[in-house]
């Protein structure tokens, strides 16, 4: 970290002569490749809202840690580990189709969060910071632990991206090749469920599932192939938390919420040029 800081303070970036804006620009330049890789394989496997689902049980991990006087994050991941695979199980065994069941856990998870937090007649207010998040309050620590989630998705997309694109595009075909259908999902599950946990406190529940389904969104539009595919969905998310840190700094307005705005406008400008393209 200290090379790190050297070399922002040589250059003429005012607001990166602050150590947490430093930690802040590395925090962002490992979650934004997660955010696109992963977003690729949300809207591939049509579940853009599991990841809001996800946000929720990881609220309720935190909320459960607190009252226990336990780490809240290590609780939260646990928590939404359990919460993928339990979702798996039932998918896996169950006729209704994907966007249902999800909404069925996510609701169950919001209502059983908001009841622990406020039992007791507790107050809500100490888990505001999950809701909205604070990138700026990124660790170097937290920055090592995101380094490491970085690099296990990616060896994660570069083992299974392709088999997990056709599980996703034809379950039975998938099948027929001798692929591991629902081993494949449920590692996926378990994958997102991680970086949820993790992204939450900085990111914010309220603008999580706009960074994981918005950079694939709006690469759909302007790809021809796969590989653009991936390609521009990493660049979209590159470029959004990198606008939207800019453009918080000089406003004083949230992180979260300028990036979901930045890669909202990348999806208008995506969806505008979509006919040029194609």
């Amino acid at each position: 970290m200290a090379i790190w800081y050297t070399l922002w303070d040589a250059l003429p970036f005012e607001m990166l002569h602050w150590d947490f804006m430093k930690n802040a620009l590395l925090a962002l330049l490992l979650l934004a490749p997660l955010f696109g890789l992963l977003s690729t394989m949300i809207v591939t496997g049509r579940m853009s809202f599991f990841s809001d689902a996800l946000g929720h049980s990881a609220f309720t991990g935190i909320a459960i840690g607190c009252i226990c006087g336990l780490a809240p994050t290590g609780f939260a991941v646990a928590f939404s580990v359990a919460f993928a695979l339990l979702f798996s199980y039932v998918r896996s065994r169950s006729n209704q189709a994907a966007d249902t069941l999800i909404g069925v856990f996510s609701s169950t998870a919001v209502a059983l969060g908001i009841f622990i937090a406020t039992l007791g007649g507790g107050s809500f207010t100490k888990y505001n910071k999950y809701l909205i998040g604070d990138v700026l309050s990124v660790t170097p620590a937290e920055i090592g632990l995101l380094a490491i989630v970085l690099v296990s998705v990616a060896v994660f997309w570069v083992l299974f991206g392709n088999r997990l694109v056709l599980v996703s595009v034809h379950p039975q075909l998938a099948s027929s090749r001798g692929l591991k259908v629902k081993a494949t999902q449920t590692l996926f599950t378990v994958c997102i469920a991680v970086v949820v946990t993790l992204a939450i406190s900085w990111v914010g529940l309220l603008m999580l599932n706009s960074l994981l389904v918005l950079p694939a969104a709006s690469a759909r539009n302007v790809s021809k192939n796969l590989r653009q595919y991936h390609g521009f969905s990493v660049l979209f998310a590159l470029t959004a938390s990198l606008l939207g840190l800019v453009i918080s700094y000089h406003l004083g307005a949230s992180t979260g919420a300028a990036i979901s705005l930045c890669l909202a406008a990348i999806f208008a400008v995506s969806f505008i040029l979509r006919k040029k393209v194609s």
